[in-house]
């Protein structure tokens, strides 16, 4: 099994900053993709960002310029430097990663529990 546990939400004004961290332990031969998505009140979950094992990355157009996602592969840690904060982004963050059990095994998906992100004054 593969646990991912998140940290780093909070409240924030407009315009300030956070910075989102999610940790993989647990079970498992090689990360591959990781990223954040989010879920709005009333909406559905969304993608914010992705990043591959080799650092290439992928973002929504609503954060371009404004969120960069990074990862560390010796520490199995993916972050989300969130700046330039919006009230529209407002929402909980959930993690995800894509592990393979074993060499030859298909990738598996796994998400973190959530952390919340309200930008507010």
């Amino acid at each position: 099994q593969v646990q991912l546990v998140e940290s780093g939400g909070g409240l924030v004004q407009p315009g300030g900053s956070l910075r989102l961290s999610c940790a993989a332990s647990g079970s498992f031969f090689s990360i591959g993709n990781m990223g954040w998505h989010c879920q709005a009140p009333g909406k559905q979950r969304e993608l914010v960002a992705t990043i591959t094992s080799g650092g290439i990355t992928n973002y929504a157009d609503s954060v371009k310029g404004r969120f960069t996602i990074s990862r560390d592969n010796a520490k199995n840690t993916v972050y989300l430097q969130m700046n330039s904060l919006k009230t529209e982004d407002t929402a909980v963050y959930y993690c995800y990663a894509n592990t393979k059990a074993s060499m030859a095994s298909p990738y598996s998906t796994y998400w973190g529990q959530g952390t919340q992100v309200t930008v507010s004054s």
